[in-house]
């Protein structure tokens, strides 16, 4: 038998042989802390940092062991200590919030199922109904895969559950969130009056609200619902791309299309790809 297989074999008869439940506990706790540090920094700028700098020592180790580059190696093991320091003064901000969102989080609220039934999009195209027949403008912003956190952030948090009369109100002229966007998470209202970057390439006989929705779907998979003020058209944009003027029906067929179901499950079992986007 080949010396490389005898010593694969070996090594993994003494890893078995050495292997305890603590050592499972071990990796479990390591798992679930690396697992709520990603959860913590999902949507934010730190996360996007975050994985192009892991991408970018992955392949500089593959490099550097591969053709035994020795200055670059050094570097990398030597980088460590000034990473420890660096990571804490770049993300101060990421890192406070996180640590205000680990006060406020309750395990219940964690576990909870967010399970999305028709109810969801019903209320989506019937508040549009409501607010274009009354002429009241609106902007509303469905997080997808591409979490919004840094844009929920400039608004007000609310983690309310969506009703017509809740996103009516909301939009109600006067209201002090009125102008600002209303952004969902699965089947919660996560903020209101939030700011949204606007397209600098969109037509220029777009509006304010139209150009915001181009803007953040450019930037994110997110999806967002405008509602004109002064034609009454509701329009739906999506990767950059607005189409205008749907009735209700399209509206709702949009919807059906680009979220289904199966965009709201139990955010605890979601797959970690998700904390990874960004």
């Amino acid at each position: 038998m080949p010396p490389v297989v005898d010593q694969a074999r070996d090594t993994l008869v003494w890893a078995l042989g050495s292997f305890r439940l603590g050592n499972l506990l071990d990796i479990l706790i390591i798992a679930f802390i690396f697992y709520w540090l990603l959860l913590l920094v999902r949507g934010t700028t730190a996360m996007a940092v975050l994985r192009g700098a892991l991408v970018l020592l992955v392949a500089a180790h593959i490099l550097g062991s591969l053709l035994q580059l020795t200055t670059l190696n050094w570097l990398l093991r030597n980088s460590l200590p000034a990473l420890l320091v660096a990571v804490p003064v770049l993300f101060q901000p990421e890192l406070r919030r996180a640590l205000e969102r680990i006060g406020r989080t309750n395990v219940p609220e964690l576990l909870r199922a967010h399970t999305a039934r028709p109810h969801i999009i019903d209320i989506l195209v019937a508040t549009c109904q409501r607010l274009s027949s009354r002429r009241v403008g609106a902007i509303i912003v469905i997080e997808r895969e591409t979490g919004l956190e840094d844009h929920a952030e400039t608004g007000v948090r609310l983690d309310a559950t969506p009703s017509v009369e809740l996103l009516l109100s909301i939009f109600q002229p006067g209201s002090p969130l009125h102008d600002g966007a209303v952004i969902m998470r699965e089947d919660r209202v996560i903020a209101a009056g939030c700011v949204l970057p606007i397209a600098e390439s969109a037509p220029p006989d777009l509006g304010t609200r139209h150009r915001a929705a181009i803007g953040i779907t450019e930037q994110t998979d997110a999806v967002a619902i405008v509602v004109s003020e002064e034609t009454r058209q509701v329009s739906l944009a999506h990767n950059g791309q607005i189409h205008r003027n749907l009735s209700p029906d399209q509206l709702r067929g949009w919807l059906v299309k680009l979220f289904g179901w199966e965009e709201f499950r139990p955010p605890i079992w979601k797959p970690t790809r998700r904390f990874l986007q960004t």
